[in-house]
């Protein structure tokens, strides 16, 4: 029975190590489409920057467009002014010169405002654009690192696969069977070691005389809590499969 169990720990091991390759591989394609939405979501963000630089271009051009028509209204007041005879006219053209000027200097100080906040959005998209470079550099190496890793990973799984196979060739059809419903079952942990009298699955106490049985070793025995084949781990045939066994989780 101890040829027989040792067949089962050999073959739960390469089914978690199946079972971890597995998950590994499932991982990775989600580890690329983070990747990507880290990519995408930079270039979005670049994106706005850009837009937000351009509108403040179109503004700062419609400003200087306005400055021009004004001091070219300015200029024809000016004009007007030489050859106004009454008071009346002086002092309504003086007025509207004065309004001109005076709506003159706002366009100008919303100018300036304009300028200094062009330099700031034009400084940060230029430091957003060599991040962008790095970043496109980065993540074409860090999909390029996982694609390799999920090939080598893809090897590894069949050669599990095909060692699972032979693994399972060598155990009875009735204790196979068991061993696969068990471990859909039971997380993948099937067959679990008794040490000081503790199942090392479900950390249960084990009672005395099933706990002898499992010492004797002589027939299949199963752990009366969780259900798992068990035996006894400190058995100098199992020790260092005890040993990997007692991280086995209810």
């Amino acid at each position: 029975m101890k040829v027989k169990i040792k067949k089962l720990i050999d073959l739960q091991d390469c089914d978690l190590r199946i079972a971890d390759v597995r998950d590994k591989k499932e991982q990775g394609p989600i580890n690329v489409l983070r990747l990507e939405e880290g990519l995408i979501a930079f270039e979005n963000k670049l994106k706005d920057e850009l837009e937000r630089l351009d509108a403040y271009k179109q503004e700062g051009r419609k400003i200087d467009r306005e400055i021009e028509d004004i001091d070219s209204q300015i200029e024809k007041s000016n004009n007007k002014l030489s050859n106004i005879k009454s008071n009346k006219e002086y002092s309504a053209a003086l007025k509207e010169l004065d309004e001109l000027k005076r709506i003159k200097s706002l366009s100008e100080d919303k100018g300036l405002d304009i300028m200094e906040e062009l330099e700031v959005l034009e400084s940060g998209c230029v430091e957003s654009k060599a991040k962008m470079k790095k970043l496109k550099k980065d993540v074409e190496k860090d999909r390029d690192k996982i694609m390799e890793e999920m090939k080598a990973l893809e090897r590894e799984f069949k050669r599990l696969e095909k060692e699972r196979v032979s693994l399972g060739k060598t155990i009875d059809e009735d204790l196979l069977k068991k061993y696969d419903f068990l471990r859909e079952r039971k997380g993948g942990i099937v067959v679990s070691p008794v040490i000081k009298g503790v199942c090392q699955a479900c950390h249960l106490d084990i009672p005395p005389q099933r706990f002898n049985e499992v010492i004797r070793g002589d027939k299949l025995m199963t752990c009366p809590n969780c259900i798992r084949i068990i035996y006894w781990g400190e058995d100098e045939i199992f020790k260092n499969d005890a040993a990997a066994g007692e991280s086995g989780k209810e």
